[in-house]
C-alpha cells in the first residue's frame, strides 16, 4: 500500500478555493538525495525522474506503481522534458551538455558549448512547438562534485540559451540573471518565464519572432523563504512554481494564489497521468503524487502546430 500525507492546500487570493484534489498526497518513492527534472511518458504511461547527487534517473511505473534504475551513471542529468516526437530532452551536468535520446536508445548531443567554450551546467530545458530547445545554464554542476564534476567556469556568467536542433547554432537570448534556473512557456508561446534562484524571483519575457527575446520584467517575487526552482503551467496559464517546502501558484496577471504545502525542500513538478491532471512533484528524498482538478497545459509533442 502507498504511504500518503494529508493535502494542505493554502488559499491567499479566492480564485485559488477552486484548485483542489485528493485529500491525500501519495508517496510514491523514497530514497533519493536530491530529487528533480520529473517527465511523464504518456505512451508508456511512466514517469522519469533525476537523483542528481546519487549520479541515477529513476523510473516509476504508473500502471504496476514499480520503481527502477533509468539510467545509471546518468552524467548527473537534471531537468528533462519531451521534444514534439516523444524523444527525451535531459541536462547533465557532468558533461555540461544537453542531450536528446533517441528512441533506439542513441544519444544525440543538442549543445555543449557556445562560442567554443564549455558551458557551466546545463540546468533546465524546455522545448517549443517550433522544435527549439531552450535551457539554463547555472554552475551548480561544476561547483563541486556533488552535483557533478568541479571545474574552472569557462563562460562569463549563468545565461539562458536557445539551440537550433537542425541546425546546430546555439544562441545566447538572456545575459542579465544570476542564477537561472526552471523555464517555462505561455499557453501561446509568446513569453517565457525563468526562474533566478539567487536572486529569488521570476521574470517573463515577451518571445520575438526571430527566436530573440525582449523586456523580461519580474512576474514574482519572494513568497518562501527559499528561492524558486522548477516551473510548469497549468492549462489556465497559472504558473506553478517550486520553493522551498511548497509549491507555489500564481495566476497570469501575477497574484499568488496560494500553496501546496509539502513536508521538505522541493525542486520541480510535472502534469502527466492520462488526462494530465496528475501532480508529480521532485523533492529532496521522494517523490509525491496528487489527483488534481486542475489539468497540466498541453504539451509540445500534442500542440499539432
Amino acid at each position: 500500500m502507498t504511504d500518503t500525507i494529508p493535502t494542505e492546500f493554502e488559499v491567499l487570493d479566492e480564485r485559488m478555493a477552486a484548485i483542489g484534489g485528493d485529500t491525500t498526497i501519495e508517496i510514491l518513492y523514497t530514497g533519493t538525495r536530491w530529487g528533480e527534472g520529473p517527465v511523464y511518458f504518456p505512451a508508456g504511461r511512466f514517469l522519469v525522474w533525476s537523483d542528481i547527487p546519487n549520479e541515477r534517473m529513476l523510473r516509476w511505473d504508473e500502471t504496476t506503481g514499480a520503481v527502477g534504475p533509468f539510467r545509471l551513471p546518468s552524467g548527473y542529468v537534471n531537468g528533462n522534458t519531451l521534444d514534439r516526437e516523444g524523444r527525451l530532452i535531459s541536462c547533465e551536468q557532468g558533461p555540461r551538455r544537453v542531450i536528446r535520446t533517441e528512441h533506439d536508445g542513441s544519444i544525440t548531443v543538442i549543445a555543449d558549448r557556445w562560442q567554443g567554450r564549455r558551458f557551466n551546467s546545463p540546468n533546465d530545458v524546455v522545448v517549443r512547438s517550433d522544435g527549439s530547445i531552450w535551457f539554463t545554464d547555472p554552475p551548480y554542476g561544476i561547483l563541486s562534485d556533488y552535483e557533478g564534476v568541479a571545474a574552472e567556469q569557462e563562460i562569463d556568467g549563468c545565461h539562458v540559451y536557445r539551440a537550433d536542433p537542425v541546425t546546430g547554432e546555439v544562441r545566447r537570448v538572456a545575459d542579465d540573471f544570476d542564477r537561472p534556473n526552471g523555464l517555462a512557456f505561455s499557453l501561446d508561446e509568446r513569453h517565457l518565464y525563468v526562474a533566478d534562484t539567487r536572486a529569488r524571483h521570476i521574470r517573463v519575457f515577451e518571445v520575438q519572432d526571430d527566436g530573440s527575446l525582449a523586456d523580461g520584467e519580474v512576474f514574482a517575487t519572494g513568497g518562501e523563504p527559499d528561492a524558486y526552482d522548477g516551473l510548469r503551467l497549468d492549462d489556465k496559464g497559472r504558473v506553478w512554481a517550486a520553493a522551498g517546502k511548497a509549491l507555489l501558484c500564481y495566476d497570469p496577471d501575477g497574484t499568488l494564489l496560494g500553496r501546496l504545502r509539502l513536508p521538505e525542500p522541493t525542486a520541480n513538478l510535472v502534469f502527466g497521468g492520462p488526462k494530465r491532471n496528475r501532480l508529480f512533484i521532485a523533492s529532496a528524498t521522494s517523490l509525491y503524487s496528487l489527483l488534481t482538478n486542475v489539468t497540466g497545459a498541453r504539451p509540445v509533442w500534442a500542440t499539432g502546430r
